[in-house]
């Protein structure tokens, strides 16, 4: 069951010059609002982990470019509970064995 209006939370930030809003960068994970771990499991106190309520996890995917010029990393499991389909992986099979 993946959550469906999924923050995020990052390991580190970066402000944007023209308006000021802070962005997350570094290593980002889906958080859901209200609770105090990410969707993997790490909790956000001993993670050191900063909050992005204002930044939704489809708009710090790389393929999305929107928020995501920081992002240096994301969490495969939390990619995986937020619905990721299996076929998009990094690699392709180019001689399978018989």
């Amino acid at each position: 069951m993946g959550v469906r209006s999924a923050a995020v939370a990052a390991a580190d930030q970066w402000v944007d010059p023209d308006d000021g809003i802070r962005y997350p960068a570094g290593e980002v994970h889906a958080w859901e609002r209200g609770r105090n771990e990410t969707v993997c499991g790490l909790a956000l106190s001993r993670s050191r982990l900063t909050r992005f309520p204002h930044v939704t996890w489809a708009d710090v995917q790389p393929e999305s470019g929107r928020h995501a010029e920081g992002v240096q990393a994301v969490c495969r499991r939390c990619r995986a509970a937020q619905g990721a389909r299996r076929d998009d992986r990094g690699w392709t099979r180019t001689n399978p064995r018989p």
